[in-house]
């Protein structure tokens, strides 16, 4: 199974607020850092880390190569990823007690064209699996071409918008979604998780369907199948990629031939481990570390060794 990741890549402005700024109101910043994110990136990175090989599809502006230079790090590959005459995606995130609030816009990232596409996916077909997210242009079409290449389509559609039809959603065969967007979607009280689940069940019913809860943990479901994950206690630092560690890792497990229930305690130790660390990338944990806060856990994730992709 080869991976490819279309995915967004942002220069992410993070700000510590006391507060989350309210309508009118102009408040000043504890502190400020600059980030590689973009959910794209985050997950691909995720991937890496989790030991699983990765090409990164997408585009950037000329501002910086700092992109490029992360990936190859990481160990993941930059074939598709393109340099174009713009600016790169960025984000405005205010962070507050460890939850956030993000304003993202998409540069580069929304300048990807059907022709591009085309080229990225001539390597891949069936038994592949590509990851996407709704931070780039052409999501749709890529959802298309790749399933007609016979390839696993696994979709994080945030944000939300109204390109997201049901036509679009009813593509991916794994879908992660959070406790928002699952209510969005599912025209659901986003706090009823499993009649969240329920909903988007029975709207996609060939779908897996994955939904982050937070500090509640996840839940899955496909089919008659429901399970529960209970969230690791850490000390929340900063929430920016946990919902993109936790796709990346459990993209991995599901790789490593875990069943999903073993893929959501795998996604749920590192999504653990990356809220309590600062920034976006930077506070994804390697392999290593997820394995090591398994054992610490009394659950170790060593045990667990699957033979193969597993089938969601």
């Amino acid at each position: 199974m080869k991976i490819l990741n279309f995915g967004s890549l942002n220069l992410d402005k993070v700000y510590k607020v006391a507060h989350f700024v309210r309508e009118g109101e102009t408040i000043s910043a504890q502190e400020q850092n600059q980030f590689l994110g973009g959910k794209g990136l985050n997950q691909s990175v995720a991937l890496a880390r989790a030991g699983i090989f990765v090409e990164h599809a997408g585009a950037v502006g000329r501002e910086t190569t700092e992109f490029h230079a992360l990936l190859k790090a990481e160990g993941a590959g930059t074939t598709y990823l393109r340099v174009l005459e713009t600016v790169s995606g960025h984000a405005v995130i205010q962070s507050c007690a460890g939850q956030n609030c993000i304003i993202v816009y998409g540069g580069a990232n929304r300048m990807t064209r059907p022709q591009d596409v085309d080229a990225f996916l001539k390597d891949y077909g069936p038994g592949d699996l590509l990851l996407l997210q709704n931070e780039t242009s052409c999501v749709r079409y890529a959802m298309e071409q790749a399933r007609k290449k016979g390839m696993t389509v696994a979709f994080n559609p945030s944000p939300i918008d109204g390109s997201l039809t049901q036509d679009v959603l009813a593509l991916a065969d794994v879908l992660f979604v959070n406790e928002t967007e699952g209510g969005l979607l599912s025209g659901t009280p986003a706090n009823e998780n499993e009649a969240v689940l329920a909903a988007l069940g029975e709207r996609f019913p060939h779908a897996a369907v994955v939904l982050t809860v937070g500090g509640e943990g996840a839940l899955y479901r496909k089919g008659g199948v429901l399970l529960r994950q209970r969230a690791y206690p850490v000390k929340v630092v900063d929430t920016t990629a946990a919902g993109d560690t936790f796709t990346g890792y459990f993209l991995a497990g599901m790789i490593r031939g875990f069943d999903p229930g073993k893929c959501l305690r795998c996604a749920s130790m590192a999504a653990a481990l990356a809220v309590s660390r600062e920034g976006a990338s930077a506070s994804i944990p390697t392999w290593r570390e997820v394995l090591d806060f398994s054992a610490a856990q009394g659950e170790p994730l060593e045990s667990l060794r699957g033979t193969g992709a597993a089938a969601l």
